[in-house]
């Protein structure tokens, strides 16, 4: 067994595969109860019936109560299971794999959401049997559901992403809920590298466009929650996930074209060293200086060239 495979959870085939839905939409949750019920009223407005869809929360042994929540929603509808002891994000992830029966799998996190079409849109996408994955345009929003951005569109039509390896690779353009996978495709990959407690799911996007077609729809159909308790809002504040951002990069380094690795790690590290400086200049003008010299250093470890240099001098001397 290779190094890397140790470090991604196996996804076994389903023992019976017979009967099984065409989703699975598995929300994994953890102290997020407060935005619980708007997603699971994003997905049961959606709902094709339990013949076609199971929607299932693990739970992560939060000490809030989402149990409530799926019982007064879900009326018998959704499935919950409850961790006996906190697992963590990434055995929790995998916990949701190995439950999920359906040929299509999205992972929703329990403070995410999706709009009306999103599944019709992801199913028309795997009318392609090539096609491993499915993604949509996303939008960001706050804990009271206001939008803060949108993703920029990567195609003007729904189709098959053009060069999807090399578009994927060059930068993170997927968030969790605006994606869907096949079953299969977990299981021929395995989950979520271990390795990794950010940016692990760009490495496992860019892993899936290596060895599949991926889908896109320009369509906004997903909203990803950042809010002061969510995991991304505290790994942005510390430099943690530009660390494993860095160290994403140098894992799925390996799959990209010989002849276009370097032009494409490259464009990708100049991205995240200017998202660095951003980061350290907004947290020196917060007071958080640690936390603006962690970034400044990092941006040093994506891009050495003589700009990058002085603008991270500058967040050392506090003169950004």
């Amino acid at each position: 067994m290779t190094g890397s495979s140790t470090c991604r959870e196996a996804i076994p085939p389903l023992d019976d595969p017979t009967r099984r839905p065409l989703w699975s939409v598995m929300i994994p949750t953890y102290n997020c109860a407060r935005y619980l019920g708007e997603t699971l009223r994003s997905v049961l407005a959606q709902d094709p019936g339990p013949d076609a869809m199971d929607i299932v929360v693990v739970d992560d042994a939060s000490s809030d109560d989402p149990a409530s929540v799926v019982e007064d929603l879900g009326r018998g509808r959704i499935q919950f299971y409850r961790q006996a002891r906190n697992l963590g994000l990434h055995a929790n992830l995998a916990a949701c794999l190995r439950q999920s029966r359906g040929l299509l799998v999205h992972l929703l996190h329990g403070d995410d959401c999706v709009s009306s079409g999103f599944y019709a849109a992801m199913e028309s996408g795997f009318a392609d049997p090539a096609v491993g994955a499915a993604f949509c345009r996303w939008r960001v929003i706050d804990g009271n559901g206001a939008a803060l951005s949108h993703a920029e569109a990567e195609a003007p039509f729904p189709g098959r992403l053009p060069d999807a390896l090399a578009v994927l690779a060059s930068g993170q353009r997927i968030v969790t809920p605006s994606i869907a996978v096949r079953r299969s495709v977990w299981e021929q990959l395995g989950g979520f590298d271990e390795r990794l407690q950010s940016a692990e799911d760009w490495e496992m996007w860019v892993r899936i466009a290596a060895h599949h077609a991926i889908h896109y729809d320009p369509r906004v159909l997903a909203s990803y929650r950042v809010h002061e308790n969510s995991a991304t809002a505290r790994a942005m504040h510390n430099a943690r996930e530009m660390r494993d951002t860095r160290r994403a990069m140098d894992l799925f380094a390996p799959l990209l074209p010989p002849h276009r690795q370097r032009q494409i790690l490259r464009g990708a590290a100049r991205l995240y060293a200017a998202r660095c400086i951003e980061r350290g200049r907004a947290l020196n003008r917060a007071g958080r200086f640690a936390d603006a010299r962690a970034h400044a250093c990092m941006a040093l470890r994506f891009v050495t060239g003589l700009r990058t240099l002085r603008s991270a001098a500058a967040i050392f001397l506090r003169v950004s």
